[in-house]
């Protein structure tokens, strides 16, 4: 990565399906995730518990004795629902707490194979870096093409004009966890000029008022 600038990314959050999906890919690509970021020493935020696809990744950053953190609604550890949470553990009151949460103390995201859920979250940071509230990258691992119809999909929306050229870098892709890694590293994020102006501390009373039309 000469001549790249490069941030400096010590804690990944990894959004990703409480299954293992269908391919036995998935599951390779999540450990293998994990193993990349204890090599590349870089801690972990998950969503917590041991199902799925985010059991894998934790319980591997973990054995390469980096620091798991799993945040996860109180409701879901009721009755052992999730299994238990592959190091550190905050429960929250709710899903939307649980993403701010996930967002503060992170440096970055990235986005294995799931379902709703994991899709749910990953548009929200996306969401969220448009209007500036974090200037954190985003990237999806495109494991065996699983990301493809999603990826085609943000694209039309480009052509249709609902998305900008501008916003559509915020989504990062790579179809290995180095190189995706590597990106998220050099990573330079372009705020929309307008929408950067917009202030979202809890003490302003109401957000700047924008002569233009928003395409969120």
């Amino acid at each position: 990565m000469e001549g790249v600038s490069v941030r400096k990314i010590k804690k990944i959050c990894v959004f990703c399906g409480a299954n293992s999906g269908k391919d036995v890919a998935f599951v390779n690509a999540a450990f293998h995730l994990g193993e990349v970021l204890g090599k590349r020493k870089i801690d972990l935020v998950y969503g917590g518990g041991k199902l799925g696809l985010m059991g894998c990744v934790s319980t591997a950053v973990a054995q390469h004795e980096r620091q798991v953190l799993g945040i996860i609604p109180s409701t879901f550890t009721v009755n052992n629902l999730v299994g238990e949470t592959c190091g550190k553990e905050i429960k929250v009151a709710t899903m939307q707490e649980r993403l701010v949460m996930m967002m503060e103390l992170s440096d970055a995201f990235i986005a294995l194979p799931g379902g709703f859920g994991t899709l749910e979250e990953l548009f929200q940071m996306i969401s969220w870096a448009q209007l500036s509230i974090h200037n954190k990258p985003i990237g999806v691992l495109n494991i065996n093409g699983f990301f493809n119809g999603l990826l085609s999909f943000v694209d039309h929306a480009v052509k249709q004009e609902f998305i900008t050229p501008r916003a559509r870098k915020i989504l990062i892709s790579a179809t290995t966890a180095n190189e995706l890694v590597d990106k998220l590293q050099a990573f330079r994020f372009e705020p929309d000029p307008a929408l950067s102006k917009l202030k979202w501390s809890p003490s302003s009373s109401q957000k700047e008022k924008l002569d233009l039309t928003l395409r969120l």
